[in-house]
């Protein structure tokens, strides 16, 4: 398996794409995928409430979870770090315990504000940022781990302070960089003003927000592309359906009962259903042997 690191000094980006559970990073890695990204907002969706609610261990559960179906690298949005520098080493070390290829942090306040959702940010001071980012380094066990520094500069205040603090992130040791430009031309700005790599999260339509290319967005230093939140809204809308008519008699009348089985039978092939029965066929189910 290629190591996230080496996967982004490549000419083309890496696209990951965004995974809750150990099933959804089977299907992404049977759809093509190369890595995956374990969303914070996502999770706290999932939960009926925000990423401002996580805890360290329940986002490292889930990350061994995923880690023990899929062997893709792994990033952990690891949301503010949960503390300051002192508190950074434990989030490294549960991070690097758990399994994950990369860890994002960001410049935000602890305890995170559920304003963030609604675009308005908090920030610690450049220097609280700079400090948490060199005790990551200073403790990261696994020099293949990726440091991912975000700043939320760019709609908390603007352009050229979310720069100048991504500058100082990197002097600290980040090994990536992470902002979220508004439009091409700030996508452009910030390319050609920071070095790769490059990190982007991606609204739920992808690259097309920015009206640009993959290819074009890594010829501009972003090596990483993230889709944080579009699985996660695809399948609230195909179960909330299911759901909807379900309350309507307990039926199911839009589709064919044969569809059905077929998706029972390519969930089972996905979960791997065939290895696991042959496994009990040569050890505690012999054929011809009955209770």
């Amino acid at each position: 398996m290629t190591d996230l690191r080496t996967m982004m000094a490549a000419d083309e980006p890496v696209c990951a794409p965004l995974v809750l559970n150990p099933l959804m990073a089977k299907m992404a890695e049977q759809a093509g995928f190369r890595a995956l990204y374990l969303g914070g907002g996502a999770s706290g969706y999932l939960k009926v409430h925000l990423e401002a609610n996580l805890s360290l261990t329940e986002m490292c559960q889930a990350g061994i979870e995923i880690r023990a179906a899929s062997e893709l690298p792994l990033i952990l949005d690891a949301a503010a770090g949960w503390g300051d520098p002192m508190h950074i080493h434990r989030t490294m070390g549960m991070a690097e315990a758990a399994g994950f290829a990369a860890i994002e942090i960001e410049d935000q306040i602890l305890p995170k504000r559920a304003h963030h959702h609604v675009g308005t940010e908090h920030m610690v001071p450049l220097e609280l940022m700079v400090a948490k980012v060199r005790e990551a380094v200073a403790v990261r066990r696994d020099p293949q781990t990726v440091i991912i520094a975000r700043s939320n500069g760019v709609r908390a205040s603007d352009l050229d302070d979310a720069l100048r603090r991504a500058e100082a992130y990197k002097a600290a040791g980040a090994d990536a960089l992470l902002l979220s430009p508004r439009t091409a031309e700030e996508a452009r700005q910030i390319g050609e003003r920071l070095p790769e790599p490059l990190m982007l999260l991606l609204p739920a339509h992808g690259v097309a927000a920015l009206d640009l290319t993959a290819v074009e967005l890594r010829s501009l230093g972003y090596c990483l592309l993230v889709t944080p939140v579009t699985p996660l809204l695809a399948a609230y809308e195909a179960m909330r359906a299911v759901y909807a008519e379900l309350a309507d008699g307990f039926a199911i009348r839009s589709r064919p009962v044969a569809d059905w089985q077929r998706l029972q039978d390519e969930l089972h092939d996905t979960i791997g259903l065939e290895d696991l029965l042959a496994v009990e066929r040569r050890t505690v189910e012999p054929p011809g042997v009955t209770e």
